[in-house]
């Protein structure tokens, strides 16, 4: 059996474990992402919302990281941006090796189209999108990213979502002000999760041996994760963490 092969059919058993009953159509799709990407569920490159596939900004990076990207270029477009608006418009270029143009993406973000829990981050949020689009084009990536749907990234403050998503005590972070930390503390805590399973998980989600060996964007997408498994199907997520009975000694900070 082939690594690739390996890996598919991880991704494969993984995805049955964290998204259950997944119709024979998604695992389909998914065998075809994992053989034609290298995308991994473990990882947080793929996530599966309302019966579609989305590849996750780190995954995007990973894809250009294995084919050799040589550069990305990113840049404000001021005559569509209004910071005291918090609106903010990036162009991103992604260069492959032996192209001379590059491939261009747009990118925007304000109040209106991202989730409340990352308020105040527009601009990053508006990067992350155009060199998402960017990276897709260059490499034929034929399912949108996660951080490109506004839908996906939040409501209006008065939508159902604002009213289910906590929001974050003061501080330093993405989360709207609040740090990674705090977020995954308030969804243990909202959704009675047992801390030490929760711990258990992150770890084997991230792929590391701790959770401080894992990047910023995979403990990220963790806690993304785990924010909508929780909202959506809480007793699939109890299965889930109940299937690490012998959690890793590690913890939260």
């Amino acid at each position: 059996m082939t690594r690739a092969t390996i890996a598919m059919n991880r991704n494969v058993r993984l995805a049955k474990q964290r998204w259950p009953k997944l119709p024979r159509v998604a695992l389909i799709a998914l065998r075809e992402l994992s053989r034609e990407y290298r995308l991994s569920v473990a990882l947080g490159d793929l996530l599966y919302i309302d019966e579609r596939w989305y590849v996750s900004h780190a995954g995007l990076l990973r894809i250009a990281q294995r084919r050799k990207c040589s550069g990305i270029k990113v840049e404000c477009v001021g005559e569509f941006s209004d910071p005291a608006a918090a609106r903010w418009a990036f162009r991103a270029t992604v260069f492959k090796p032996g192209d001379c143009k590059g491939f261009v993406g747009y990118g925007d973000a304000d109040p209106s189209n991202v989730s409340p829990l990352v308020r105040g981050a527009e601009m990053r949020v508006a990067e992350t999108r155009a060199v998402n689009r960017a990276l897709r084009k260059a490499y034929g990536i034929g399912i949108c990213s996660v951080e490109e749907v506004a839908s996906f990234a939040g409501q209006p403050d008065s939508g159902p979502e604002s009213k289910k998503l906590p929001q974050p005590p003061n501080g330093t972070g993405n989360y709207g002000g609040g740090t990674v930390r705090d977020r995954l503390c308030q969804i243990i805590r909202q959704h009675k999760l047992d801390p030490e399973l929760v711990k258990a998980y992150a770890v084997d989600f991230c792929g590391t041996k701790t959770l401080r060996d894992a990047s910023r964007e995979q403990v990220d997408n963790f806690v993304q994760q785990l924010a909508d498994w929780a909202e959506k199907d809480r007793n699939a997520l109890l299965c889930q963490l109940n299937s690490y009975s012998h959690p890793k000694q590690e913890a939260v900070a």
